[in-house]
């Protein structure tokens, strides 16, 4: 990047498709704020069959392309919505997966997000795991990356990516373990998205992660609307926000924003085969 040059950061993992959307302005208000930020490539992830379609629809309009932005869309089912099976999910992929390679934005890039979410368990946990694994092999099938929520279900998490083989390409998105965990994460060959929980005041073992994160398999996202980063704690996330959980993040890996930057979108690049 050359002196003078604005940072332009990815958003690896938001959910701004109409089921989480409360804004006035709805998705282009939301992204035209991002570009402003300097957000100007963002994924827009699935949880379920509707919320799926949705982020494949604003992927695919126009509302990106005017704003200056980039968007792509991952299709998946969310541990909580585990118990309605992957049928639905299978099937949308079989018709919108598009072919090996290169992914121009509009397109699908990941399966998820999916995996184990055994704090609230709104759905049993062994429709978790037979879900979760389905998705795996769903992901190798087309040629996708891997994105995996995991909550309070490490080793589980860690056996069904085991057993079934992790694809080529996975994300431990919003990754809240420690320095153990990031380090079995890696080992798997996965990479570490982190996302506001970085500038909460109690969350010491994942800046420790953080910290000892290879540049190469480090990702940055929001997760929005859901985890704003500090000023905004409390309140409705964003993809502008992206640059405040980066600019955390640096400051946490001691190092410059802008090498932050380049890094993050270089390993987003290389994760879910972005053709911008």
């Amino acid at each position: 990047m050359s002196a003078g040059s604005p940072l332009r950061w990815t958003d690896s993992h938001c959910h701004i498709q109409d089921a989480y959307l409360d804004d006035p302005g709805g998705a282009e208000a939301v992204i035209r704020r991002a570009a402003a930020a300097g957000v100007d490539r963002l994924v827009c992830i699935g949880t379920a069959e509707e919320e799926s379609r949705q982020a494949v629809e604003l992927a695919r309009s126009e509302v990106g392309p005017r704003a200056g932005v980039a968007v792509w869309a991952a299709v998946g089912l969310h541990p909580h919505e585990a118990s309605h099976g992957v049928a639905a999910i299978t099937d949308l992929v079989g018709r919108l997966g598009g072919v090996p390679g290169r992914k121009p934005p509009g397109t699908v890039v990941a399966i998820g997000e999916c995996g184990l979410d055994y704090h609230y368990e709104h759905s049993p946990r062994d429709a978790q795991r037979e879900a979760f694994a389905a998705q795996i092999l769903l992901a190798k099938q087309h040629g996708l990356a891997l994105v995996v929520h995991t909550r309070d279900a490490w080793d589980d998490t860690f056996e069904i990516l085991g057993s079934c083989g992790p694809p080529e390409r996975t994300v431990i998105h919003c990754f809240t373990g420690g320095a153990a965990e990031a380090r079995r994460c890696l080992d798997l060959g996965a990479y570490l998205s982190f996302s506001g929980i970085v500038t909460f005041k109690n969350a010491d073992g994942i800046r420790e992660a953080a910290a000892a994160c290879p540049a190469d398999r480090l990702l940055v996202e929001t997760d929005a609307p859901f985890l704003a980063p500090a000023p905004h704690r409390g309140k409705p996330n964003e993809p502008a926000y992206v640059t405040l959980v980066g600019a955390a993040l640096a400051e946490v890996r001691g190092e410059p924003p802008e090498d932050l930057a380049a890094a993050t979108n270089a390993n987003v690049s290389a994760v879910f085969l972005l053709g911008a």
